[in-house]
């Protein structure tokens, strides 16, 4: 580690030099999955590709793209790559239909994972010495593994909080002068609300930096926790499918996120073609693992919309930049920040019961998204007392928390309440992109 880099050969390698590398990766990582992924081997076959045909980034868009269906059409072991034995985690996502999206790591793909990590704790500030509070989760969800990791590489004193007890993350932060704070920034935000409303000041903590993460937030929100919390609020950028958080990371400049590009390669491309797009234009996110040995994935959409630039960063970091997604190019929604899909919803809905009539209204009060999900009851239904109409939707509140992962408030409504547009009823109000806020 070498003052405000964590591997500076490689964050501060020349374009020309970072290409080099990537084609050598490539070369043999593509190799490496037609040879132990037999599922993306078909999908090589049957777009008439080979290992051989590929001898560089140049040819990357010969590759077929793997989606999110992909993941789960092949779920649980379809895309691993190496034998079971040899993996020594697994992290996951949610399922649009119950079904996870498992993620497998070996020891050297969690080295790698945290190395990345680290860099964006180094990026931010922190060193030895420093005091890291990990408050996102922990668990099969990325957030929390992953800084956690990278707190031990750089060698900060790591409290592994997770996520929630606001009152203990205050008393620990304040007794142990915590100096970088992780978690989502919508649970900073009510972290600083919390401090003040227990009568502290923001120049009464010892933090510095945040490294928030795994949720849409604007520039405003970002002054606002820096204001709320006295510190300088820095982006990170990953995905499970690819390790987690760490994929990409803010500097010092706050002006988009640092792609590690040593380990992944980024595209964009036209959402309705597939076509890659030059630099500086709009596109979806499309990334390439290089060094991935458990769960190695070649040019997966990302379904995030963005642009990449390659401008000078006074940083003196090298690395493409990634701006911050302005939004999806499918139907996910990020709430809370876990990944919620209306098709999870209808699942649960269908399961229990009841007609797909239903309508998710998501907005963010006090810096803190709020999910209600208003569903239609049946003519009988709607009979019922009041009592057991409560007790109906704790029991499909509960049912919604266990595939989702995060608690709505469920209301059951009459027959015929939720308004219909051309025969079909509006399945998503998304109050809070009224703020600005990218969902």
């Amino acid at each position: 580690m070498s003052g405000k880099y964590y591997q500076p050969e490689m964050e501060t390698m020349p374009a020309e030099e970072m290409r080099k590398l990537q084609d050598y990766k490539l070369v043999h990582q593509v190799r490496y999955v037609y040879e132990n992924v037999p599922y993306y081997r078909a999908l090589m076959d049957e777009k008439g590709v080979a290992p051989e045909d590929i001898h560089g980034v140049e040819d990357l868009r010969k590759l077929p793209f793997l989606k999110k269906d992909d993941l789960r059409e092949a779920y649980p072991y379809g895309l691993l790559a190496t034998d079971l034995k040899n993996c020594v985690r697994i992290h996951s996502t949610s399922g649009t239909t119950g079904k996870r999206v498992v993620a497998f790591y070996t020891q050297k793909d969690v080295d790698m994972w945290e190395e990345c990590c680290a860099r964006a704790i180094v990026a931010a500030g922190g060193g030895e010495g420093d005091v890291c509070q990990v408050a996102y989760g922990y668990g099969l969800f990325t957030g929390g593994a992953g800084l956690h990791g990278g707190s031990h590489k750089v060698g900060c004193l790591t409290l592994p909080m997770s996520s929630g007890n606001t009152e203990r993350q205050i008393q620990f932060m304040m007794d142990l002068n915590a100096t970088i704070l992780c978690s989502t920034p919508s649970y900073a935000a009510y972290i600083g609300e919390s401090l003040k409303a227990s009568g502290y000041q923001p120049e009464d903590n010892h933090l510095k930096a945040g490294i928030f993460g795994a949720e849409p937030w604007t520039e405003e929100m970002r002054r606002d926790i820096e204001r709320s919390l006295g510190i300088k609020a820095f982006d990170i950028y990953g995905l499970t499918e690819m390790s987690g958080p760490g994929v990409a990371f803010e500097c010092e400049e706050q002006t988009g996120m640092h792609i590690n590009e040593d380990h992944f390669i980024a595209e964009i491309i036209n959402p309705n073609t597939g076509e890659p797009l030059p630099l500086g234009e709009k596109g979806e996110l499309v990334f390439t693992s290089l060094d991935k040995e458990a769960f190695p994935l070649l040019r997966y959409r990302t379904r995030d919309i963005c642009v990449l630039t390659r401008e000078k960063c006074s940083c003196g970091r090298t690395l493409l930049k990634m701006c911050k997604p302005m939004g999806r190019s499918d139907d996910m929604m990020i709430i809370r920040g876990v990944n919620v899909f209306p098709s999870q919803i209808e699942a649960v809905l269908l399961n229990a019961g009841y007609a797909p009539n239903y309508q998710i209204i998501v907005d963010r009060v006090n810096n803190t998204d709020t999910f209600d999900i208003n569903v239609e009851m049946s003519g009988d239904d709607f009979s019922d007392t009041p009592k057991v109409i409560t007790a109906r939707e704790k029991e499909l509140q509960g049912a919604m928390k266990t595939m989702l992962g995060i608690n709505p408030k469920i209301h059951l409504v009459a027959p015929g309440s939720i308004p219909r547009s051309e025969g079909k009823a509006v399945r998503v109000i998304d109050k809070r992109k009224r703020l600005g806020i990218n969902v």
